[in-house]
């Protein structure tokens, strides 16, 4: 039977038989309003464990004084109904006041990783995402966790996290999921109406250009991508990157090995703006794939 937990201590009461049987642990950490993405998740993290457990916290600490914090998508009855058929243990949704508490003093950052691109669109946001995972690794001590690669810039930091204070944690990525008309699924596409869908799209149709296209020209690849988003309507575009997928650096000049493009914008919908991201690898047989968008 899923369990609802809502404090660290009753969460850790809850997995310790099952660590002291040597059973592996699995954590997908959410912030609810759950999708085809995060199910992905879940049904990867239940297949590979024998412990399966959610964390639903929408995390105040990733959110700037002018983002959606209060209108963020919650429905925890209907995340409940999609997770209790999956075979996850536990649903760990702890309360804000308890789990990031009024006094606390310590924040979680990767130097180098968390400034730039989404950091420095949205200052804080990955030193909350870090700080939270941290603490999340803490309450589940979980063997496996398991991030989608949407957020790509998250999962490259979150490994860097891990790596340099030896979490025994494996971190594992999962391939973004797309919706059949190509727009990478994020709780916040149910802002958009008919008419911002149609805008968001020109996100992967120029992702699949950039990847089609590639012919290891780093700057080359981000320049078509910056003039295609740039000229595409409903779309502010935030930026538009090609990058080392192991270090998140700018790439120059004639890349051989894989490149990543990531990008993030702005799309007009219902009376309000809300900012999507989205990325895709660029491999060095791409050029040879014939699938050139129009």
């Amino acid at each position: 039977m899923m369990e609802l937990v809502r404090d660290v201590a009753t969460l850790r009461g809850r997995l310790a038989p099952h660590r002291r049987a040597g059973e592996r642990i699995g954590l997908v950490p959410t912030m609810g309003a759950l999708h085809d993405g995060h199910l992905s998740l879940v049904r990867a993290a239940a297949a590979e464990c024998d412990v399966a457990v959610v964390s639903v916290f929408v995390n105040p600490l990733q959110f700037g004084p002018s983002e959606d914090l209060a209108a963020y998508p919650r429905d925890p009855d209907r995340d409940r109904g999609l997770l209790e058929p999956l075979g996850v243990a536990a649903v760990f949704a702890p309360l804000a006041a308890e789990f990031t508490p009024p006094g606390r003093r310590t924040t979680v950052a990767v130097g180098g990783l968390t400034e730039r691109l989404e950091g420095a669109s949205r200052p804080g946001h990955l030193e909350g995402v870090t700080t939270i995972v941290a603490k999340l690794f803490n309450a589940v001590q979980p063997d496996r966790a398991y991030f989608g690669e949407k957020d790509f810039q998250q999962l490259v930091v979150v490994r860097a996290m891990v790596r340099d204070l030896d979490v025994p944690v494996m971190v594992v990525g999962c391939p973004l999921i797309r919706a059949a008309d190509g727009l990478a699924l994020s709780s916040r596409n149910v802002y958009l109406d008919g008419a911002a869908r149609r805008h968001a799209l020109a996100l992967p149709a120029a992702l699949r250009h950039t990847a089609a296209t590639w012919d290891g020209d780093a700057a080359r690849a981000r320049d078509e991508l910056r003039s295609r988003l740039a000229a595409a309507p409903g779309l502010l575009l935030d930026y538009a990157e090609v990058v080392d997928p192991e270090t998140l650096d700018p790439l120059e000049g004639i890349v051989a090995g894989p490149a990543q493009a990531l990008v993030a914008a702005r799309v007009a919908a219902a009376g309000r703006t809300t900012r999507l991201i989205d990325n895709i690898r660029l491999e060095p047989a791409a050029r040879t794939r014939g699938d050139v968008e129009p």
